[in-house]
């Protein structure tokens, strides 16, 4: 009877033991981590804001960088938001938790007082050695002593048992409380970030109402923009298509140079002639080696380039674009990366040579050819090097000119894989 009772008290130990499972720590680490990053580029943004946000007139640039903070603020909400569905979580098991160990609790001090009841009543010393005594034989006597102080053990047993679920039970209190506690600052913590969210929301129409109030002025900045674009975008293919064609030279002197050893050395009975042909494609930048070699070092360097200014920020992204709340459109073939001041060094993102330089108006711009990938910084009040030298990653290739709304400084960037352009932005490393 009593092997049977101890046996059963342990199956009843361990049967919920699986509701100590916890919410992963994994998951919980990961949303840390999430936030953290988050709140990294929030302040990233807010310092480029501050930059701009005390100009009298509102700007494109102003728009671009709230939006994107805006963005962020909305991203930091919602792992706010999994944040307190994953602490409910752990809320509502660690009840379910408690109460399993209330209801373990009571079961064990019933059982305990039953016991005790039982060994209070059959106290007697002469009973317990009648109850030996009266055994059939001396093996059964053996038996009935080892009973008796398994039935001992076992009342021990539950004792300690009951002190345990006790401490297990104000544990999970405990950890109740500090859930609690930590649901009531990420309540805190989402209020807070919710009223920030809603100031610059209402900043935002600001904004988008005095833009649309200057819509006359802002699309004939487009349209300067657009005959700006359209320049450095004949400018870097002319120097593109220059380099083109003087790789295809070489390639086709190499060629005829190859032909003519072979000829030279070949029986002039042999029908089986060596001839080496051009590349059909036309992939000229890919037949020397050491543009082999610079293809593999910048494709490796995806995301990993450093900027060409100190302190500058995206206010013109790649691609086609529409300013919120005008009827303006348009379309940015690189990036516009805009400073807080003027005449920074322009820095190059990459070994290479210098494939050209041009001037568009009253602003000079320089192209580096990194094998067949060729970079465009333009927008520059004044040029350090010269068409044919060589630089080296983070060389100084000139200085930084004004943006014409003169907010501070402006470099228009662009990079081409021979004559694709791409967006530049995914290729610089992420600040």
């Amino acid at each position: 009877m009593g092997k049977k009772i101890i046996i059963g008290l342990l199956a009843f130990l361990g049967s919920f033991s699986f509701l100590f499972a916890q919410v992963p720590v994994q998951d919980k680490s990961e949303l840390e981590k999430e936030r953290q990053k988050l709140q990294t580029e929030i302040n990233e943004m807010q310092d480029q804001y501050d930059n701009v946000k005390g100009q009298t007139k509102k700007s494109v640039a102003q728009l671009n960088i709230l939006s994107r903070k805006i963005r962020l603020q909305e991203s930091y909400v919602r792992n706010i938001d999994k944040e307190l569905r994953m602490i409910d979580d752990d809320i509502y098991l660690s009840n379910v938790e408690i109460y399993r160990l209330q209801k373990q609790l009571d079961t064990l001090k019933t059982q305990y007082a039953r016991s005790v009841i039982y060994a209070y009543k059959n106290r007697s010393t002469y009973d317990y050695l009648n109850f030996i005594f009266s055994a059939a034989d001396f093996n059964d006597a053996i038996k009935r002593i080892s009973y008796l102080k398994s039935y001992r053990s076992y009342r021990e047993q539950q004792v300690g048992n009951i002190i345990e679920t006790r401490k297990q039970l104000a544990i999970r209190k405990e950890q109740q409380f500090a859930k609690k506690d930590q649901k009531s600052k990420a309540l805190e913590n989402q209020t807070k970030q919710m009223k920030a969210l809603d100031e610059q929301k209402k900043e935002k129409d600001e904004i988008v109402s005095n833009l649309k109030s200057q819509e006359k002025d802002l699309q004939k900045q487009l349209a300067a923009k657009r005959r700006r674009d359209s320049e450095l975008k004949n400018s870097m293919m002319a120097i593109v298509n220059r380099e083109i064609a003087k790789a295809a030279d070489e390639a086709k002197k190499n060629a005829k140079a190859n032909t003519e050893t072979n000829s030279s050395t070949s029986s002039s009975t042999n029908p089986n002639i060596t001839t080496i042909r051009i590349n059909p494609r036309g992939d000229y930048l890919n037949l020397n080696a050491t543009d082999v070699k610079l293809n593999g070092r910048f494709e490796l360097n995806k995301g990993k380039l450093p900027w060409p200014v100190d302190n500058g920020y995206v206010s013109g992204h790649f691609g086609f674009y529409t300013i919120e709340g005008t009827s303006i459109r348009g379309e940015n073939p690189g990036i516009t990366i805009s400073t807080p001041s003027i005449s920074v060094s322009v820095k190059a993102v990459f070994d290479g040579e210098v494939a050209g330089i041009f001037n568009s108006g009253d602003e000079m711009g320089v192209t580096i050819r990194h094998g067949k990938y060729f970079t465009t910084y333009s927008n520059l009040s004044s040029v350090s090097v010269k068409k044919g030298d060589q630089v080296k990653t983070g060389e100084t290739l000139g200085k930084l000119g004004a943006d014409e709304d003169g907010s501070g400084g402006r470099l228009d960037f662009l990079l081409m894989i021979e004559k694709k352009n791409v967006n530049p932005e995914l290729w610089l490393i992420r600040r």
